[in-house]
């Protein structure tokens, strides 16, 4: 699998894996899906954007999703792009595992995409125009279909002072609420951007 189109420089991937899925019941991410996990198909996403590198933050069952992040990259030759940091307090909310992500990446880094590991589905076609709008100046980017705003969000790295201040279960949004035109967004080719797994059932059949 080749790297995403277009420049790399200074973009890093962030993957959002350390959630125990209490509403799935356990293993969310682990779960049967496709031709494998649920967790590949963030993961694969991840790995088409324009970035250096994929970090996996990990919390929740720590070493089989560590295994199934490194038998993905391995699949699709990218096992040197992988980087695999743990977040040990994950039960603290995604907050803490997005701070964890977002402080292990290279002192260099100019922006962060941010992928939450129970998102499958999230279209390719997304990845470099939100790359393109930090290059223009924007301070984030995040996909939009039929008017609802998805994931990932692209995050630039003068935003990161306030991700690292982030606690609870929020993610990103209270950093992007008031950013207005400074927060580029892109229309998606389909739902993808929307689409997580919280239940069991949400699962198709």
């Amino acid at each position: 699998m080749a790297t995403g189109a277009g420049p790399t420089e200074g973009f890093e991937a962030v993957v959002l894996a350390a959630g125990a899925g209490s509403r799935f019941g356990g293993g969310k991410l682990l779960a049967p899906y496709m031709a494998g996990v649920l967790l590949d198909g963030a993961l694969a996403a991840a790995f088409a954007a324009p970035t250096r590198s994929v970090t996996v933050v990990t919390g929740a069952e720590e070493e089989a999703v560590a295994h199934a992040a490194i038998r993905l990259a391995d699949r699709f030759g990218q096992h040197d792009r992988l980087r695999m940091v743990h977040a040990a307090d994950y039960a603290q909310g995604m907050a803490h595992s997005l701070r964890m992500g977002i402080a292990s990446l290279p002192a260099e880094t100019l922006g962060a995409f941010v992928f939450l590991g129970d998102m499958p589905r999230v279209p390719r076609d997304i990845l470099q125009p939100m790359a393109e709008a930090l290059q223009a100046g924007a301070l984030a980017a995040a996909p939009v279909f039929q008017g609802r705003r998805g994931n990932p969000v692209l995050l630039a790295a003068e935003l990161f002072p306030q991700v690292l201040a982030l606690t609870g279960d929020a993610g990103a949004r209270s950093v992007l609420e008031g950013l207005g035109d400074r927060l580029a967004l892109v229309e998606s080719p389909d739902d993808g951007v929307l689409f997580d797994v919280d239940r069991a059932e949400d699962l198709p059949g």
